[in-house]
């Protein structure tokens, strides 16, 4: 079976909220699990977020950070396609340290095409483009941890 494969086969486990996935292809077969065989199962409630209203320590404070990527409120920013961070983990824009990055600002992308690096538990998933279009917004740093469900990017139609 394709690794391709079983990366989607994960992503539509982690998806779906099951907790064990098997696919038998041929004489070819995989079980995903989210906990190991004969582990306690744990469950944990999802993080709670609450609304409060932005208090900068001074004005020259909020207008220094007013510019940088992520700060903007969701609400505000360039309209267009919102690529979400599909786990928790390290935001990384390049393939290593030194390289190019995946895309920048302005660039066209097809569906599929890798956008990022999220590293979650040692393992590095390539997030792909889910829209073709032109990047108008990256809102993550390198280096940086993301949340499940953060706007990574926006791609424009």
């Amino acid at each position: 079976m394709d690794i391709r494969k079983v990366k989607k086969l994960i992503e539509l486990l982690e998806e779906s909220g099951l907790s064990e996935l098997e696919i038998t292809e041929g004489e070819e077969s995989v079980r995903i699990s989210r906990h190991a065989a004969g582990a306690p199962v744990q469950y944990a409630m999802p993080p709670m977020q609450f609304a409060a209203p932005p208090t900068p320590a001074s004005p020259a404070a909020a207008g220094a950070t007013a510019g940088t990527a992520g700060s903007a409120p969701a609400s505000s920013g360039p309209a267009g396609h919102k690529v979400l961070s599909p786990m928790v983990g390290t935001y990384y824009e390049a393939p290593a340290p030194g390289s190019p990055n995946f895309v920048k600002i302005g660039d066209q992308v097809q569906a599929g095409d890798t956008l990022c690096i999220i590293e979650a538990m040692k393992m590095m998933n390539q997030i792909e483009a889910d829209v073709a279009g032109k990047v108008v917004a990256a809102l993550a740093k390198n280096g940086e941890p993301v949340e499940f469900g953060q706007a990574l990017f926006i791609i424009e139609p």
